[in-house]
């Protein structure tokens, strides 16, 4: 118990033999059940969490027949917290990459009912530039801007962090079958939360890294499926949010500006490589084309603006 309320941990595992007695062995007091999502584990993973369950009463492991992604572990174990009325779930992953000492303040803002989901943001710690790998990093950040966008909650970062914790309450609300079940998984339901209005909050955590961990993320099977995601999710947020539930204008502003400013840009490009090449090009020509681009982006600008006003209530 943690502020007399039920907490469970979910952690998702998939091959993780080496690491995942130490994820048990170290899990903080308080915690209630420890739900163990085996995800079809070709190593001994299961077995060495049968062997923890004869001494530690509170572990659940549940066993997938076949590999369903990390997110299809953890929204696994999200539904086994529901339908046993945990107050609050935390996920830690498998590979002791997320430190124990961080549940506290993971848990607590949910646990107060302040906030209907917290999750990990390793970049507001200090050695995050020296114990992340640089690609990503850099690619974390990438993300995490586009992510803000998406998902309508601007104030958050490191959108790739798996550290979270959510409420009973958010688990009924959310569609949990239609969450993405693998590597965009966290930016996929940011983005579900935020049509549900749900509070979501970044906590400080230490960056984990170099500690035997290996991982599962392919660069090359992520680089176009999560963009692509955030694309999908951005468009069905502002559909339901701004159109079905409320009406805003801002949806006309992105509309507006996501169809001026390539056309100002593409036509822009035309007339430079045209007069490079062919010969000058007319002055009302260009600037047709710098009032087309800039006319879009600040249209860009202004839908952004009202979505952070609309949403800042979500803090």
């Amino acid at each position: 118990m943690f502020l007399n309320k039920k907490i469970a941990v979910v952690v998702p595992a998939y091959n993780e033999g080496h690491l995942i007695k130490q994820v048990i062995d170290t899990m903080p007091n308080f915690v209630d059940y420890i739900i163990v999502v085996d995800d079809a584990s070709k190593d001994n993973t299961k077995d060495i969490v049968k062997t923890c369950m004869k001494t530690n009463p509170k572990i659940v492991l549940i066993e997938h027949k076949e590999n369903q992604g990390v997110g299809g572990a953890i929204v696994t174990g999200y539904k086994w917290a529901r339908d046993n009325k945990i107050d609050v779930t935390a996920v830690m992953a498998g590979d002791a990459q997320m430190d124990p000492a961080d549940l506290p303040a993971i848990v607590e803002p949910v646990a107060k009912g302040e906030a209907d989901y917290t999750k990990g943001n390793r970049l507001f710690h200090g050695e995050a530039w020296k114990v992340m790998p640089k690609y990503r990093f850099f690619g974390n950040s990438f993300l995490s801007l586009f992510t803000k966008i998406a998902s309508g909650y601007w104030h958050i970062a490191d959108s790739q962090s798996g550290y979270t914790a959510i409420s009973l309450e958010a688990l009924r609300l959310l569609d949990l079958d239609k969450i993405y079940k693998r590597y965009g998984m966290p930016n996929d339901i940011l983005i579900r939360l935020n049509e549900l209005n749900m509070r979501v909050r970044d906590v400080p955590v230490r960056p984990v890294y170099n500690i035997g961990e290996k991982s599962g993320i392919k660069v090359r099977k992520v680089i176009f499926t999560i963009p692509w995601l955030l694309f999908k999710g951005f468009f069905r947020r502002l559909f339901f949010k701004y159109v079905i539930q409320d009406f805003h204008p801002l949806v006309f502003f992105y509309l507006l500006g996501l169809t001026l400013t390539p056309i100002g840009f593409f036509f822009g490009t035309y007339l430079f490589f045209y007069r490079i090449f062919v010969g000058p090009v007319s002055s009302t020509s260009a600037l047709f084309a710098a009032f087309l681009f800039i006319s879009g982006l600040q249209s860009l600008f202004f839908a952004m603006w009202f979505d952070m006003d609309y949403n800042r209530h979500l803090r």
